[in-house]
């Protein structure tokens, strides 16, 4: 494990290095409102864990709208957002015609998949190659196409990216980069309702948070909030592979970076390049950046298992790095389990 503390906190990076990217949103009454109105909207458990060096919390977001992890509140509210502002009835057919594309290393393409869905849309999937095949059938159960191309993320989002060019689609990512902020700045709105529901549910203001990042729109969204929510107190910590550190390398270097290494275990976090936008709000918000290894991930799994709070390494990396860390007996420590076991 390797833990960096974050000398932009407080401040954030440099406007001219961040090409326009927007702050994250705090606006979690926006929403909530609209998920008020989705029948398979349900909060989230919030569980406490003993039998560590300190009692923690664990958000639970295996459940979430039945497709598995927190990324339901992101493309599927984004698109239930463009529905309900056609004015269209009946809302199923509102998007009728029109088509979402994205490339996915796992449930953001379920999200975009089932909102698509719901609102009369097609969605369209890119998968690199090293993405599992029984992942790709789950997305073509939602009604996805399914495409393959590339051998990681970063060039299946190009194919993505280049097929929305060529077709007219609308190009429906969890990341940002330059011209590109509006889709992802309401993409990351969605998460808010999760943070808003733990901010309800804790029992008192946690003293640290470990947040899981790939692009680091989790991670964003949640820190913003929490930070609205509870002020300065809690020590945010970012949990990053090592093999993906695109977070913690952009923070040392001060400006955006995009990384190199092997595949991880940890595929839902194994991004090689920050969103700009998530970048832009944990430079201000987090106060350590952490990275750990694929093995000292996946040691959890079994205790949590044992626990019923099985997952996988991505679900898990917060939890590992609390672990890793040892925190103080006092301490109150907030963790997400960020998406459910692999079948």
């Amino acid at each position: 494990m390797k833990t960096i503390e974050n000398p932009w906190r407080g401040v954030g990076l440099p406007d001219d290095v961040l090409a326009g990217a927007p702050w994250p949103s705090i606006d979690a009454a926006t929403p909530e409102a609209l998920l008020a109105q989705c029948p398979a909207a349900s909060q989230t458990p919030l569980v406490a864990v003993e039998g560590g060096a300190a009692p923690f919390w664990i958000k639970d977001e295996r459940g979430r709208m039945g497709l598995g992890s927190f990324k339901a509140l992101g493309a599927a509210y984004v698109i239930a957002h463009e529905a309900a502002a056609t004015g269209k009835a009946p809302m199923a057919q509102a998007l009728a015609g029109r088509t979402y594309v994205t490339a996915s290393a796992g449930n953001h393409g379920l999200s975009v998949a089932a909102g698509a869905h719901v609102f009369g849309a097609r969605a369209v999937v890119y998968l690199a190659r090293t993405v599992p095949e029984g992942f790709a059938d789950r997305l073509r159960a939602k009604g996805a196409e399914v495409v393959r191309a590339g051998e990681d993320y970063e060039a299946s989002m190009d194919a993505a990216a280049q097929a929305a060019q060529d077709h007219g689609w609308t190009l429906l990512s969890d990341s940002s980069w330059p011209g590109y902020f509006d889709l992802p700045h309401r993409l990351m709105e969605g998460y808010l309702a999760m943070a808003a529901e733990t901010v309800r549910q804790m029992p008192q203001a946690p003293t640290h948070i470990f947040l899981q990042a790939g692009v680091g729109g989790l991670a964003g969204a949640c820190a913003a909030l929490f930070r609205e929510a509870w002020g300065q107190g809690p020590c945010i910590v970012v949990v990053e592979p090592e093999a993906a550190p695109a977070l913690t390398a952009s923070i040392e270097a001060g400006r955006p970076v995009t990384t190199q290494g092997p595949v991880s275990c940890m595929g839902r976090l194994d991004c090689k390049a920050p969103s700009l936008i998530a970048l832009k709000g944990l430079a201000r918000d987090a106060d350590l950046f952490v990275t750990i290894s694929d093995a000292e991930a996946e040691a959890i799994l079994p205790d949590l298992a044992r626990r019923g709070l099985a997952t996988t390494s991505s679900g898990a990396a917060g939890v590992a790095a609390m672990r890793l860390i040892g925190l103080e007996a006092d301490a109150r420590a907030l963790c997400i389990l960020s998406e459910e076991a692999e079948a």
